[in-house]
C-alpha cells in the first residue's frame, strides 16, 4: 500500500502545473517551452532540457528533411513513392499503405501531418535515403546542426524504442525552423479534414486546435503508453508566430489546454516591434572613392520581441563612421543602430554600405580636376 501511495504522490508531482513565475501559464506537463518563432526567445519554459519521449512529435525533423528536399529539388510533390513491404507494416498511426502500393508524396506528407501515419513516414524516408536507419542518420545530423543537444533519435516515426528521446526545448528548436524556413508546411499543417487514394480514405487531423485555436498553423502531435500526451502546437497572430511545446502530459485533453494556456500568455503579453530609425540613415563620405558618398542600409531585420507593457520604452541610436576610403564592399559594415528598450541596450543592428565604391584611378583624379576647373570657369 505504501509503494501505491508513493507512485501516485509521485505521479501528482509530476503533474503539479509547472507554473513558477507571477503571471505563468498553468501547464500540466513533465516539461514545456514556449517560444517565439522570429527571434527564437523563450518566453517560458518548465524542465526545458529533460530528455523525454516525444512519441510522433518526432515526425516534425521528418517533415523537415521532407520540406527540405522539396525546396531544394530533390523531390517532387507528383513523385510517385512505391511502398515497401517494411513501410507497409508500421503498426500505430497509420494509413494502411500496402506493400507495392503507390503514392505521391504530396499525399504521403498530408497522411504524416494530418494523421501522423507511421506508414507514410517509412514510405517517405525510404524515398530520400534508401532506408529508415539512413533517414534517422540524417535526423540525428541535423538535429545537431540545429543544436538539439538533449536529442537522439532511433527511428522516423516516434514509435517507443530504447534510447529514442528529445526535449521540450529541442522540440522547439526544430519546430522553429520547419515554420520559419519552410513556410508552405501549413498547407499540410492546417488541414482540418481532407482525403487521400481519390477521396476514398478520409483524413482527421489530429490536432484538434487547427479547428478550435484562432490562428492557429499546426504543429504536430503524439502520444504512446510510455511518452503519455505530447503536442508542438503553433499559431500566430498580429504578424507574430508562437511555438508551445507539450511532453508527458497526462492527458489529451491537459496537452492541448496547457499548449493554449501557453499561446494564450505569450500573445498576452509579448509583441514584435520593428524598431526602424526614426530618420533617414545619412550617407557616408568615401575618400579616394569613383563616388563622393555611400548611403548605408540596415544589415538585418530590426524586429525585436518585446513586452506589451515596453512598446513606448523602445528608441534606437544610429552610430555611424564619418568616413570610409575606398574601396568599398557591398555590404561593408559602417556602423550600427543600437535598440534600447527602457534605456538598456537590447541588440545591435549593423549598418552596411547598400552598393560597392570603387577606388579612384589616377587618371580618373585627373579627369576630376579638370572637371572641378572646368566648373569653376
Amino acid at each position: 500500500m505504501k509503494q501505491l501511495l508513493a507512485a501516485a504522490l509521485c505521479a501528482c508531482l509530476l503533474f503539479q502545473p509547472a507554473a513558477a513565475v507571477s503571471g505563468a501559464p498553468e501547464v500540466a506537463a513533465g516539461s514545456a517551452v514556449l517560444m517565439e518563432k522570429e527571434t527564437g526567445a523563450v518566453l517560458y519554459e518548465a524542465n526545458a532540457h529533460d530528455r523525454l519521449e516525444p512519441a510522433s512529435v518526432t515526425k516534425v525533423m521528418t517533415l523537415l528533411l521532407v520540406m527540405e528536399a522539396l525546396d531544394a529539388g530533390r523531390i517532387q510533390k507528383e513523385d510517385l513513392v512505391t511502398v515497401s513491404a517494411r513501410a507497409a507494416s508500421m503498426g500505430g498511426s497509420q494509413v494502411y499503405l500496402k506493400e507495392g502500393e503507390q503514392m505521391c508524396v504530396d499525399d504521403l506528407l498530408k497522411a504524416v501531418a494530418v494523421v501522423s501515419g507511421n506508414d507514410a513516414a517509412v514510405a517517405l524516408a525510404e524515398r530520400l535515403a534508401g532506408s529508415e536507419e539512413a533517414f534517422v542518420a540524417q535526423m540525428n545530423q541535423r538535429a545537431a546542426e540545429l543544436g538539439m543537444a538533449d536529442t537522439n533519435f532511433v527511428n522516423c516515426t516516434g514509435l517507443p524504442a530504447a534510447g529514442h528521446l528529445t526535449s521540450a526545448y529541442d522540440i522547439a528548436l526544430m519546430s522553429r525552423e520547419l515554420i520559419l524556413n519552410h513556410p508552405d508546411i501549413r498547407a499540410y499543417t492546417t488541414i482540418w479534414m481532407d482525403a487521400i487514394r481519390d477521396g476514398q480514405f478520409q483524413l482527421s487531423n489530429t490536432n484538434r486546435l487547427v479547428r478550435w485555436y484562432e490562428g492557429c498553423t499546426g504543429l504536430k502531435t503524439g502520444s504512446t503508453d510510455s511518452a503519455l500526451y505530447c503536442l508542438s502546437a503553433t499559431a500566430e497572430r498580429e504578424g507574430m508566430e508562437l511555438i508551445a511545446v507539450v511532453m508527458k502530459s497526462p492527458t489529451s485533453s491537459q496537452r492541448f489546454d496547457s499548449a493554449m494556456a501557453m499561446l494564450n500568455f505569450g500573445f498576452a503579453n509579448y509583441t514584435l516591434v520593428d524598431a526602424r530609425p526614426r530618420e533617414a540613415l545619412p550617407p557616408v563620405e568615401v575618400a579616394l572613392g569613383t563616388v563622393d558618398t555611400v548611403q548605408p542600409v540596415l544589415g538585418q531585420s530590426t524586429r525585436i520581441l518585446v513586452e506589451k507593457s515596453q512598446i513606448d520604452a523602445v528608441t534606437t541610436a544610429v552610430r555611424l563612421t564619418q568616413e570610409v576610403e575606398a574601396p568599398v564592399e557591398a555590404g561593408q559594415k559602417l556602423g550600427d543602430l543600437v535598440i534600447s528598450v527602457d534605456g538598456q541596450a537590447r541588440q545591435t543592428i549593423p549598418l552596411v554600405a547598400a552598393q560597392a565604391v570603387e577606388r579612384i584611378t589616377l587618371p580618373g583624379i585627373f579627369l576630376r580636376l579638370l572637371k572641378g576647373l572646368f566648373m569653376a570657369g
